[in-house]
């Protein structure tokens, strides 16, 4: 049986790991014949405009296997994201062949900010899509004609799929994987690299605590770092603006302008976010974990943990462990 081929398009500016995270997980399934013989299940190829070497943002310098001109019959199609996608002398070469060859191809997907070329195409036009949290807004400014959900980690829409941020295209990998070999391969896959199969949540729990180190300065620069070592503690807003000698409504004031959101909510999200992780680790009943992030009550954190989340605790619970227990099983 031949291997499916894959082939990842590199440019100058790509962002490393957007190239090398999903050339990695491809590059680990063997697929077993009914004869006992084993076969690897894929072929990866990188693709440029040109045949000469590209680097990347952190000036890591890739040579390509094939070029626009001589690339060979591709299953599936990988656009890498990077500073180069935003480009227009670069992202308009890339977007011109991907037009000319998308209907010869199986599968196509962006990863992060790769979205700004394969966008370019109209192909995406109409589509649910998604891309890094930072650039979902500038996504949707410069293509009207999408529909973007800077929380998903991918997103399928037809034949196409976009990945979030940058280890997001692990997970994209990772289901494309399971979509051509099954379960059991995708599992082998994600345990050699050492992740889930499917991580539970959003980009959203991990951009927040992000987003306020990003945004802040002076006086709040240590805050979220301090309210994620203090979840059990006072975190009302006196308590806060205590914290940094600020009075509580300059606080507020300060907060609200910088964060988009108050006190309260930024609060909020960082106690469930760590609920959610207490709860995977299923070393805690859920009455312990509301406790133990800071909640007054176990019925005030189900209800908020529900809100949030789409699900009860019990629930997230009961099937996180039954996705875990499966890649135990299969894996032995």
């Amino acid at each position: 049986m031949k291997p499916l081929r894959v082939g990842i398009v590199g440019y100058d500016g790509v962002q490393a790991l957007d190239l090398i995270g999903p050339a990695d997980a491809f590059s680990i399934p063997e697929i077993e014949t009914d004869n006992g013989k084993r076969y690897p299940g894929y072929e990866v190829v990188v693709i440029a405009a040109g045949s000469k070497p590209f680097r990347s943002e952190a000036g890591i310098s890739f040579q390509p296997q094939a070029t626009f001109r001589n690339a060979p019959p591709l299953d599936t199609l990988i656009i890498p994201g990077g500073k180069g996608s935003r480009d227009s002398r670069i992202s308009e070469t890339i977007a011109k062949w991907i037009s000319n060859r998308a209907v010869r191809v199986r599968r196509i997907a962006s990863v992060c900010t790769g979205i700004y070329i394969l966008a370019r195409t109209g192909l995406l036009d109409r589509r649910h899509v998604t891309t890094h949290w930072r650039f979902g807004g500038d996504v949707s400014r410069r293509f009207p004609k999408l529909d973007v959900d800077p929380n998903a980690l991918f997103l399928k829409d037809g034949k196409f799929y976009t990945a979030g941020g940058i280890t997001s295209s692990i997970d994209l990998a990772l289901a494309l994987i399971e979509e051509d070999y099954g379960p059991r391969v995708a599992l082998s896959v994600a345990r050699d690299l050492v992740v889930y199969l499917k991580r539970p949540g959003g980009q959203a729990q991990y951009s927040e605590p992000l987003q306020f180190q990003i945004n802040a300065s002076d006086r709040f620069a240590d805050l979220a770092p301090w309210m994620l070592s203090h979840l059990r503690e006072d975190l009302s807003l006196d308590a806060l603006a205590k914290h940094v000698c600020l009075s509580p409504r300059h606080f507020a004031r300060r907060f609200k302008q910088t964060f988009q959101r108050t006190p309260a909510e930024f609060v909020q999200n960082l106690r469930l976010d760590e609920a959610r992780r207490r709860l995977a680790e299923h070393t805690q009943t859920i009455d312990s974990v509301a406790a133990s992030v800071g909640f007054a009550s176990d019925d005030a954190f189900r209800r908020a943990f529900q809100r949030r989340f789409g699900v009860k605790p019990s629930r997230y619970r009961t099937v996180f462990n039954s996705q875990t227990n499966s890649t135990k099983t299969s894996n032995r």
